[in-house]
Formats: C-alpha cells, structure tokens, sequence
C-alpha cells in the first residue's frame, strides 16, 4: 500500500473517529432537550425566532434550567439558566466561555474593534481604559443634562397636544431621545433638537439594526469565514454585488453608524489637539465620556494605549448598546404604565409629591424614589431589553449544577462535560422569571414586590448578575458596557448610568402626561423591539394615546 494511500486512510478514519465522538456520541447527549426541527438547520430557527417567547417559555417550563438543543447537521447546542452553571460560564470560568468566532466577527463587522469585538487581554485592556468614565460623580454633573434633554422633549409632546389628546409614536422620541441623551453626555455631541421633522438618520439606522439582522440567523453562522476573503474593499464590493435585499439593508445600516461614529470622533479629537479652549466649545465641555476617554488614553503609558480604530469601535459600541437597550427599555416601561393604570397614577403621585417637596429633583432625589425604583426594577426583570446571551467553550470543560437535574437515561445529572466549541445559550428571560426562585407570579409584572425584602429563594440563589439578582445586565468580565451588553458592580456602573436616564425620562413624562394603549403590541426578542398586532410589514413602532395630566 502507498504511502499516499496510507495518509488518505489515516485522514479519513481520524475524520470518522472525530464525527463519531462530535454526533454520534457527544456528553450532551444526555441532557434533555426538544426534538429537532429539521436535521439541518436542527432547533436554530425555533429558538432564534425574532417571535419565539412561547418556545423559549416551553424550553423553560418543560426541560428546566438545563437543556439541549440541536444546531445545524446535528450539532449539539447547551441552554441554562441554572445559577451555578451561569456562574461558572461568566465569571468562575468566563476565560473558558467566550464569544464565538461567529459573534465576535459580526460585532466587528457592525461596530468595529470595540469592546463586543475582542476577548482576553485584549478585552481586559479596553475595559481598563473604559472603567474610569462611569463614575458616580460624573453621573452627578449629567444630571442637568439628561434634565435639559428630556425638557426639551416634553416640550415638543406639549405642542402637539395642543388640540388634545393624540397617538404619538412613542417609539421614535424614546429612539431619538436615548441617541441625544448619548450624545450629549457620552460624546459631547447633539445629534437632535428633538422637533418634529428632526431627526438623525443614525436613530433610524440604529433601531433597525437588530430587527434587519434577526433575518440573518442561519447566514450569520458562517460569517467569520466570510470576514477572511481578501481586503475589506473586496468584501464591500462582494456585498453590494450579492442579490441579497436584507444583506444591502445591513450594508446601509452600519455604513451610516460608521460615516456617524467617524465624523464625532474626529470632531473630538480635533478640539482636544487644539487645546482647552476648542474644548470648552464643543457640547459638554470636554466632560463627555468620550472626551474623557480620549484624555485618558493620551496620558496612559505607552503599551496600555488603545488605537484610533479601537477607540473608534468603542464610541460605536457605546451609542448602539446606550441608544437602542434605553429606547426599548422605556418603550416597554411605559407601554406597561399604561396597561397598568393604577401603577401608573402610582408613580404619577410619587414623583409630583417629591417635586413639590424638593424643586429640581438631583441624583439622590432620583435614585432614591422607592416607587420609580420599583417599577424600573419590575421591568427590566420581566421584560429585559436583551433576551439571551451566547457564549462559546474554547476547551472541554465540566460544567456543575446548583441542583442535579434527570438524564435522558434516567439518572441524576450534578454536572455535564461540555466539549470544546460547544456554543452555550445563557437564557436571561428565563433566569428571570424562574418561579423557584420568583414564585408563582414570577411572569407577573408587580413593582410591589420590591418595596419589601425580597425572598430568601431570591437572596440565596447565586444569581451571577450585576444588578437586583438578576441577569439583565449579566454579569463577569463582559458586563455591561452602557446598557445591556454589562461590570463587576464595584468597579464598572455602566447599568447605574442606563438606570439613571430611564428614571429621569420616566419621572418628567409621567408626571406631565397620561398614557394609554389603544393597540395590541408585540415585541420582538433579541433586542426587544415593539411592533402593532396585525399590522402590515416590519415597521417597529410603539403608538400611545398620549394626554396632559389635569390639574387639581
């Protein structure tokens, strides 16, 4: 036999060996799961559904904390929302689970070299130069900011209620509004004068972003071998020549955040050349995250600064993940105030008794109010404006339980060896509506229940996140930025930020104005997005009958 032959032989028998241990008798084998959709595409297009709630409830109800699914050509995929098993993923082990090549090409793609797009030392040195912008005291001085932006909005819902209650379409100046409050306090830039007819095209392009790439889930499994064909130029015009409608929206969408993200950035770094003067001209007067930034890589030590490309993705990363989470998440307050009347007079009567008492309500005031801080609590854990989170083994690894759960074989299950590039599914919306942990009215919103010490089941439960026992804005070394993509709380307070503007928005609307909804929404998963019920396309949108509040 030839040597030629021999090595075709030996390829092909370690290839079999290997497909045998990957399919046919991998250790996921034994964790329960649903049957498979299809054998290619597997469970992939149930559980990445843009409208999937009832799959992702059945997952959690039927199977547990624990459970499997099947990806593309019977590839075996983990989902949990065991505490223990969460924990270990991202925190204990977070050097073990990372972003997959797939995840990691595409956030490149879309934002750049920011932080959603590099892992290790890599991760760990952009995030120490980002730490210092969130500090409580600069919270502090953004109060009068966030103030003055959300007056202007006011304003304008006030004028167009001029001739009595209206549907607006709420969805817009919650987009608009986050993007401003943003830019003013992360970039020192204003994007939009909040007036009708005013808008950025960069809240447009932003808030479609994710609903365009829900359209993608099977594509997007192979774009970190796409990102490898040739320059960039050939890649781009490989795009623009591919018959493929959802593919050029995409194009447009991140061609306008980076023409947007590049324009600001050499804005600002043009005035800090310059001097303080130049500075002191632009908005925010050079106490903007970014010019923060941007003054700390200067004076940081040779080997620890970051490149103008990288501290470009950061600035792309930090208005998508502020911008669009903090929209959603105060479309979904507020469509929830007005299915809940009475909450909703509730936080009315809060916020006008303690403006009554105090004027201008700062920081303390804000954060201090127990109803506000209820109901931002409540809705962020029913209705997290970001649904799952995936990670990635980079080596086997055993991966323990909090409570042993039963083998398809019909024994007790304490831990699971999850093998190397098994993709991990992290459920935030089950973590958080667990009844073991939540009781019985877990799926229910009730800001009531924090307004007295939350239940042992709760305390006790070793719920890795950041934030109120919940996974909302996860938790470990890739924590949330601004928003909801999230620190370890003692050092990073990216969530704190995001609470802030929710509550300052929230306590100036509600106290001028009544909300009602006169349409059923649904809402997309993923990044949370709202639409009509039965409306034609794709359109996202949030109508509400918007009134003055009467004076007494």
């Amino acid at each position: 036999m030839s040597l030629v032959l021999q090595g075709v032989l030996i390829i092909g028998l370690t290839s079999a060996c290997w497909f045998s241990w990957k399919f046919l008798t991998n250790p996921l084998d034994n964790i329960p799961g649903p049957q498979r959709q299809s054998f290619w595409k597997g469970n992939l297009t149930q559980v990445f559904d843009a409208f999937g709630w009832d799959f992702h409830r059945m997952l959690g109800e039927k199977f547990g904390r624990v459970t499997k699914f099947h990806a593309l050509f019977g590839d075996k995929m983990l989902y949990t929302f065991d505490p223990k098993a969460m924990h270990h993923i991202l925190v204990k082990d977070q050097d073990v689970y990372g972003p997959s090549p797939t995840i990691l090409a595409a956030n490149q793609l879309m934002f750049g070299e920011g932080l959603l797009s590099t892992i290790g030392e890599h991760h760990r040195q952009q995030r120490k130069m980002m730490n210092p912008v969130f500090s409580i005291n600069h919270m502090r001085h953004m109060i009068p900011v966030f103030q003055e932006i959300t007056n202007m909005l006011q304003d304008t819902i006030v004028d167009k209620l001029k001739n009595g209650p209206q549907e607006i379409e709420m969805l817009e100046w919650f987009t608009r509004t986050a993007l401003e409050l943003v830019g003013q306090s992360g970039l020192g830039y204003s994007f939009d004068s909040l007036k009708e007819g005013s808008a950025n095209p960069y809240s447009a392009a932003v808030k479609m972003l994710i609903p365009t790439l829900a359209k993608t889930t099977i594509t997007r499994q192979f774009v970190h071998l796409v990102v490898k064909i040739g320059p960039a130029s050939f890649r781009k015009w490989l795009v623009k020549v591919t018959p493929w409608k959802t593919l050029h929206e995409l194009d447009d969408i991140v061609d306008i955040m980076d023409r947007t993200s590049t324009e600001v950035f050499e804005s600002k770094k043009a005035a800090l050349e310059k001097g303080d003067e130049a500075v002191l001209q632009q908005v925010g007067q050079g106490k903007d995250i970014m010019s923060i930034l941007l003054r700390a890589n200067m004076a940081a030590a040779e080997k620890d600064r970051l490149p103008d490309k990288e501290l470009l993705g950061q600035m792309t990363t930090l208005v998508f993940a502020a911008m669009d989470t903090t929209s959603g998440a105060l479309a979904r307050t507020f469509l929830t105030l007005a299915q809940h009347p009475e909450a909703q007079e509730r936080l009315r009567e809060e916020v006008t008794q303690a403006r009554a008492e105090k004027g201008v309500l700062d920081y303390d005031d804000l954060v201090n109010l127990p109803y506000l801080d209820a109901v931002c609590r409540e809705t962020l854990r029913v209705y997290p404006p970001v649904t799952a989170v995936i990670r990635t083994a980079r080596k086997d690894a055993v991966l323990p339980f909090s409570n042993p759960i039963t083998g398809v074989n019909g024994k007790e299950l304490h831990d699971v060896m999850v093998p190397k590039g098994t993709t991990v599914v992290i459920s935030i919306l089950n973590a958080n509506r667990n009844r073991e942990i939540w009781g019985e009215d877990a799926l229910e919103w009730k800001p009531e229940r924090w307004l007295s010490p939350l239940p042992k089941t709760v305390t006790e439960a070793g719920i890795p996140g950041v934030y109120s026992h919940l996974m909302t804005f996860i938790g470990g070394g890739r924590s949330c930025i601004d928003r909801a993509l999230i620190s370890i709380a003692r050092i990073f307070r990216g969530f704190k930020f995001s609470q802030l503007e929710m509550k300052i928005v929230l306590a100036s609307l509600i106290e001028h104005f009544t909300f009602k909804a006169p349409k059923e929404i649904f809402w997309s998963m993923g990044l949370s997005t709202p639409r009509v019920k039965d409306s034609q396309g794709s359109k996202v949108q949030l109508p509400l009958v918007v009134d003055l509040v009467k004076k007494a």
